[in-house]
């Protein structure tokens, strides 16, 4: 396979990834932090840095709008519940210096 199809084929599954997270608004950011290590605001983050390693001048509120297909913000308002007690101590207990 050529370095151009394969960019191709990894764009294709990020975009299905990004749209799948965008449908799927139900599963929240900390639930993907607690189990995967990451969440849709490291991968907006990563497509930012992706694009700045480009020279393509892009805020952080640029990227996760990209992800998100919307103002973060209105996501959050929409979409993103109060992490529970339990959610919260996982990702603390997953997130301590050793």
């Amino acid at each position: 396979m050529d370095d151009a199809t394969r960019t191709q084929l990894e764009a294709a599954a990020f975009r299905r990834l990004r749209d799948h997270l965008r449908e799927r608004s139900d599963v929240q950011n900390i639930d993907m932090m607690n189990l995967a290590g990451f969440c849709r605001n490291c991968l907006s983050r990563w497509y930012q840095e992706a694009a700045t390693e480009r020279g393509i001048e892009m805020t952080k509120e640029e990227g996760r709008e990209a992800f998100y297909g919307m103002p973060y913000d209105k996501w959050r308002e929409a979409h993103q519940a109060d992490a529970t007690p339990d959610q919260a101590r996982r990702f603390a207990d997953a997130h301590k210096e050793h």
